[in-house]
């Protein structure tokens, strides 16, 4: 699609929002798209999916555009989903409700688009909106970026004359701050790992705060533009230059959202990255997703990545859960005359061949402008669903993917591409987390244990070709451990696959992956669905016999694009 002037950018909008209008409900206050579930209530994701698209239209709105239709339904929906005599009220919130998450579309709403969403409200409406936000200051929420929904919703309760809570608006501030780590990294919180959550959350409601509190707190609000400076100059290596975004990391059914960091540096008037150069990141990352099949056949987002699948969900995607992608059409609010929509996207900037992330905790390699990250396995361990996937796999490339395990009981179901996979008694274990680790310039190790009574060191080197992996093994048990390569599409033009000689390849027209090690090399056929790019794939592998003691093993990881 072309994406240059401000018309592409709100058509494309349209082409995401639009298709959502014949789902509201009568009061407008629901909006209903699927029927999976989650850990909430279904007057939750019907609030979820109403509240996403406002991320897109209250830019829009603020731009100066106009859509008569969403006006209403979003001035019916508030009126109708605040009003606790109303039959599609949201509903009275209780600790950690994800009923906060969804408050802050609104918020940002009346702090910058009030003729749309507060003024056309009667006084008592107003009072119903009021009192419902106003829940958040009465209940626990997540120590986390849920802090700053906490901010964005008491930042709009002032700008309105509303009650707040200055109190808890300087809490939720002196909290986003002590989750800071350097290089313009924090951390989600109490959470250790560092993903998106980064860019699309942390970041993302920081330069907003250093818009919407320049004045009224502007030492905060510079301090969160210098951290946005910092992250850009590590961030900026996640994205290829075929527009794909690095795959890592849990909600990535979020999908387009990753571009979001560079749309809110352009609204907030930040250049950490010449003009063009943001302008190409998202201009690609965008046209990159429209490529993939993420719609259902309505036009309607579905859970998934590069196409509609469950096994990669976390336990809150809800169907109109990736309505959060909506973020990066804070653009829509830049003035007619600004320069983004006369700038031609550039190219990828030069960039490093291997870029150490110790606050990321990887080491991100690029190779003719694909991205390779060796990350150190850092995560919580007991997440939301498939952290060992998201998180812990030796290697996460924007060409091959990755995938989530439909179930550990058998090597097909697990598809442990990028991992060591040690199989007792018919069941699979890999690395969940690491013990320890260290990010140095050339190499990735870290200590973790699969299983109790086996401990492993595993020494990740990236070469020219791949990358090579050490891993020193000490066991009590005898049993077989799989040390795979990339998933490669089985059904792609020109599929072959080999094992032989202690060499394992599979490949496409464009793809190749190959393992090399001595063992006995192996094809592992991956049931269907389990790739997040690729709706088939099959796996290539060699197969080691680890005895009871310490053993040592080094494999060969060979990578090839087209």
């Amino acid at each position: 699609m072309n994406l240059q002037t401000k018309a592409d950018f709100t058509a494309l909008m349209h082409k995401f929002l639009d298709p959502l209008k014949p789902y509201y409900s009568a009061g407008c206050a629901r909006l209903h798209l699927g029927e999976t579930g989650v850990t909430y209530n279904r007057s939750a994701i019907e609030l979820e999916a109403f509240s996403r698209p406002l991320w897109a239209l209250v830019p829009f709105w603020v731009g100066g555009g106009s859509d008569p239709q969403f006006e209403e339904i979003y001035r019916k929906g508030l009126a109708a989903g605040a009003d606790p005599e109303n039959p599609e009220y949201w509903g009275t919130t209780g600790e950690y409700d994800q009923c906060y998450v969804e408050m802050a579309a609104i918020a940002c709403g009346i702090l910058t688009a009030p003729e749309k969403l507060w003024t056309p409200l009667s006084d008592t409406e107003k009072q119903n909106l009021a009192a419902w936000l106003g829940q958040i200051n009465v209940h626990t929420i997540p120590d986390c970026n849920w802090q700053f929904f906490r901010i964005l919703v008491n930042l709009a309760l002032k700008s309105v004359g509303m009650s707040y809570s200055p109190e808890l608006l300087e809490d939720g501030l002196c909290k986003i701050d002590s989750y800071y780590s350097g290089d313009g990294w924090s951390t989600d919180g109490a959470s250790i790992q560092k993903d998106y959550y980064i860019p699309w959350a942390i970041q993302y409601y920081g330069l907003l705060y250093s818009k919407l509190a320049a004045d009224t707190d502007p030492r905060r609000a510079e301090l969160y533009r210098r951290r946005a400076q910092l992250f850009a100059q590590q961030f900026v290596y996640w994205f290829d230059a075929n527009g794909a975004a690095l795959p890592f990391g849990r909600s990535l059914t979020y999908r387009f959202a990753q571009n979001s960091f560079w749309a809110a540096c352009i609204w907030a008037g930040l250049e950490p990255l010449p003009l063009p150069v943001m302008k190409g990141l998202i201009v690609r990352n965008f046209n990159w997703w429209l490529e993939q099949k993420m719609f259902d056949r309505d036009g309607i987002l579905t859970i998934g990545y590069c196409y509609p699948q469950m096994y990669m969900a976390e336990r809150y995607n809800a169907p109109g859960s990736p309505y959060w992608g909506m973020k990066s059409f804070l653009l829509l609010a830049l003035p007619d005359d600004h320069p983004f929509w006369s700038a031609e996207a550039a190219p990828m900037p030069a960039l490093e061949w291997l870029k150490p992330m110790p606050y990321a905790n990887m080491l991100v390699q690029r190779r003719a402008g694909r991205v390779t990250a060796y990350a150190a396995g850092v995560n919580e361990g007991h997440g939301h669903g498939q952290f060992p996937e998201k998180y812990a796999k030796f290697a996460y490339d924007t060409r091959f993917g990755f995938c989530a395990s439909r179930s550990r009981e058998v090597l097909n179901q697990a598809a442990p591409d990028s991992m060591l996979a040690f199989v007792i008694d018919d069941n699979v274990f890999v690395r969940k987390v690491s013990k320890t680790w260290k990010i140095e310039a050339g190499a990735v190790t870290a200590q973790w244990s699969p299983f109790p009574g086996i401990e492993v060191t595993t020494t990740i080197t990236p070469t020219s070709t791949g990358h090579r992996r050490h891993h020193e093994i000490d066991s009590i048990y005898e049993c077989d451990a799989y040390d795979c390569g990339f998933a490669v599409p089985n059904f792609a033009p020109d599929y072959k696959e080999c094992a032989e000689d202690g060499l394992a390849t599979a490949s496409c027209d464009t793809l190749r992956s190959a393992v090399a090690g001595r063992g006995e090399a192996v094809v592992i056929g991956c049931d269907p669905n389990t790739s997040l790019y690729f709706t088939n794939v099959h796996l290539p592998a060699v197969k080691y016999h680890i005895p009871k003691g310490h053993t040592e093993l080094d494999t060969e990881i060979f990578d090839e694009v087209d």
